[in-house]
């Protein structure tokens, strides 16, 4: 029996994906829940299983195309003696089988990615793939050529995204050409805390027209919904000499910057579950969680928005290592659908680029973001009436008033003043 491998929906807003590699190759036996390609969804590169066993017959799709959610990107025989049929099939299906490209695997489901924890301000060694944690970054096909080659992936130097050890790398240090589609290499992801400063691709020649990167089409994408969404904004001003004396305590231990006011944020919307709620249709949906989405910038263009899962009731210590972990992933495009798509509220910050105040565009499916501005040294009047310079910065939310008015935005930003101006050690508590 022949069975289509379709391009499977990673995502609830995939619309087409990309292959990035085949990770087997013509011929080759497959065994049910073995991965077989690599597909690009709109914000990340997962590993996708067949559930059948047999042998790949036709890639239809190639590495480097992309293909519409739903539709048949190869076929796999059950027995070695379909194979030859599969190739008529696929033929006579007006798709190309002339490529020496045997086929993948089937409807898919999600394996666990390869990634490795740096430190999220460490930037990316391209010649280095082993990480800090002692783990080495290589893609499927690349692990099984050089266990074929008996090669030790951790002498070798990736050509990949921020040192990804690819398919051709292991080819060139074994000294022959192993049979492998050369994976295409994945766009790299990039970005330190909030939207961090990402290596620049190259730029566009004059005239040129580039194309959208999947995550970009899904920024379009989000863009476009809010614009049906009715909000307001409102700004606070609040003081940081605190929490910049805190920061330089705990930094030390591994604490970002990051974690710091995503966990003020989580402890303060603990106390302001509607302001951590979203629109539904018949009401408001409050959410059974405090999830705090940070948005970090991609160096190919685009935003991707990893979450901290539960971070009113993580420690601020592991907050600091899940974000410095999620980080690294990211920038391989190796976050799991659930690690970007379950936010319940977004911080955006462009204060390190010395930006004051900005407004932040609502993401779908939530009731606020909030976006921060620089801290910066001011001359602020005391309550008795003296002066003085204090380090302050402006926080401005933008709100759903389909759910939440005015007084519930200001009552939060007032609670997240007071918490950070007043009792910011609470939070290492």
């Amino acid at each position: 029996m022949i069975h289509e491998v379709f391009m499977p929906a990673l995502s609830s807003t995939m619309t087409e994906g990309k292959i990035v590699d085949w990770v087997k190759a013509p011929g080759d036996k497959v065994e049910k829940g073995e991965t077989v390609v690599i597909v690009e969804s709109d914000k990340a590169d997962m590993d996708v299983e067949t559930f059948n066993e047999g042998y790949l017959a036709v890639i239809v799709t190639e590495a480097g195309e992309t293909a519409p959610v739903g539709e048949a990107i190869a076929l796999i025989a059950e027995t070695e003696a379909e194979i030859e049929t599969a190739k008529q099939q696929a033929a006579s299906a007006g798709k190309s089988a002339a490529a020496p490209a045997p086929a993948a695997a089937a409807p898919a489901t999600t394996a666990a990615p390869a990634a490795a924890a740096a430190p999220v301000d460490a930037a990316p060694a391209v010649a280095a793939a082993p990480k800090a944690s002692g783990r080495v970054v290589a893609s499927p096909r690349a692990r099984k050529l050089a266990k074929k080659a008996g090669l030790d992936l951790a002498t070798l130097a990736g050509s990949g995204p921020h040192g990804r050890i690819v398919a051709a790398d292991v080819e060139a240090a074994s000294g022959q050409s192993l049979p492998s589609k050369v994976a295409a290499a994945a766009p790299a992801a990039a970005a330190a805390p909030f939207i961090a400063a990402a290596p620049t691709p190259p730029p566009a020649a004059p005239g040129e027209l580039k194309p959208f990167t999947g995550l970009q089409q899904a920024v379009v994408s989000n863009m476009n919904a809010s614009l049906t969404v009715p909000v307001f904004r409102v700004a606070y001003s609040m003081k940081t000499d605190a929490l910049d004396a805190l920061y330089k305590q705990v930094k030390p231990k591994g604490v970002t910057m990051t974690a710091l006011l995503a966990k003020a944020v989580a402890n303060t919307l603990a106390k302001h579950p509607v302001v951590n709620a979203s629109f539904a249709p018949t009401g408001i949906q409050y959410s059974s969680a405090v999830n705090i989405a940070v948005a970090v910038a991609m160096p190919d263009g685009g935003l991707i928005t990893p979450v901290l899962a539960q971070a009113d009731q993580t420690d601020l210590y592991s907050l600091s290592r899940n974000w410095k972990d999620l980080v690294t992933r990211a920038r391989s495009k190796q976050l799991k659908p659930d690690e970007y798509s379950t936010g319940t509220f977004t911080i955006s910050n462009l204060g390190m680029f010395g930006v004051d105040t900005f407004d932040a565009i609502l993401p779908p499916g939530q009731g606020s973001i909030l976006a921060i501005g620089g801290s910066k040294p001011q001359l602020v009047a005391n309550a008795d009436g003296s002066f003085a310079v204090r380090k302050q910065m402006t926080v401005n939310i933008t709100s759903d008033h389909r759910i939440i008015y005015g007084a519930d935005a200001a009552a939060f930003l007032k609670d997240l003043a007071d918490l950070i101006e007043n009792n910011v050690q609470s939070l290492t508590m």
